[in-house]
């Protein structure tokens, strides 16, 4: 088990451009053009920089401008592959794109477990810190064994214990603790909604107009807010809210909270 965690945040600079050749797109509003998997994104540069990134959104790739592989990019490159690419040693293309997909996932949910661990109650800190471990063990796998790990199964693992944690922190909040899991609110009405302490696992979010909507407290495992409008929203104390999904919503200054940790 590797004594420190891996990093958790990405940093391009340290990566070997995985997610623009590894992972597919399709043409979408989203993505200006489809592209499949282990093909090079037409604008990654011989450096792996990303040649129009200055201007994704107005090209037509916002989906860029959200992505975040929660560090696998750069542990892939630099730990997993000893820091050789698969420009300069074409014989790792297919090992390395077999092994960023399921490192991504285990990143994702180690970002999880991580923000669990630290914001458990003492009851359950003793089983969410090995839920976590376990996991950072596995993305200290090598190149054979990390396309082995059963994603999904690690998944079933994880999720009770993320599950637990969350009702634990919520019931001790005051508001109405509505349930919206997994609830299609698609371009819903919800300004100035009181969501405090709310379970919005998995809720479609898209194009809800959230504004000045109260989600302290409220669980945002997995909820879909691209497009979202939380101006004047405040998501203060939000649990596993991710960069990635605040970046696809609509903000303004008065958007109260953060990601854990930033």
């Amino acid at each position: 088990m590797p004594a420190d965690p891996p990093p958790l945040t990405p940093d391009c600079a340290s990566c070997a451009g995985l997610c623009c050749v590894a992972l597919p797109f399709a043409k979408s509003a989203d993505f200006a053009a489809s592209k499949p998997a282990g093909t090079p994104c037409t604008h990654l540069a011989a450096d792996f920089r990303c040649t129009i990134h200055e201007r994704l959104r107005p090209s037509g790739w916002s989906g860029c401008t959200v992505f975040d592989c929660h560090g696998a990019g750069q542990h892939l490159t630099q730990h997993t592959f000893g820091g050789r690419d698969w420009r300069a040693h074409p014989e790792l293309r297919a090992p390395m794109f077999r092994a960023f997909p399921v490192l991504l996932h285990l990143h994702e949910l180690l970002r999880y477990l991580t923000e669990a661990a630290e914001r458990a109650p003492r009851s359950l800190y003793e089983e969410t810190e090995a839920a976590r471990a376990r996991v950072a063990a596995l993305t200290a796998y090598g190149p054979d064994e990390l396309p082995a790990v059963d994603i999904a199964a690690e998944r079933a693992r994880a999720n009770p214990v993320l599950t637990r944690v969350s009702e634990a922190i919520r019931a001790a909040l005051p508001g109405p603790r509505t349930d919206h899991r997994g609830a299609d609110l698609f371009a819903a009405h919800l300004r100035g909604a009181d969501l405090r302490a709310a379970n919005l696992r998995g809720a479609h979010l898209i194009g809800a107009d959230l504004r000045g909507a109260d989600l302290r407290g409220a669980d945002v495992t997995g909820a879909d807010f691209r497009g979202a409008d939380l101006r004047g929203a405040d998501l203060g104390g939000a649990l596993f809210l991710l960069p990635s999904r605040l970046r696809a919503a609509r903000t303004d200054g008065a958007t109260r909270g953060s990601p854990f940790g930033e």
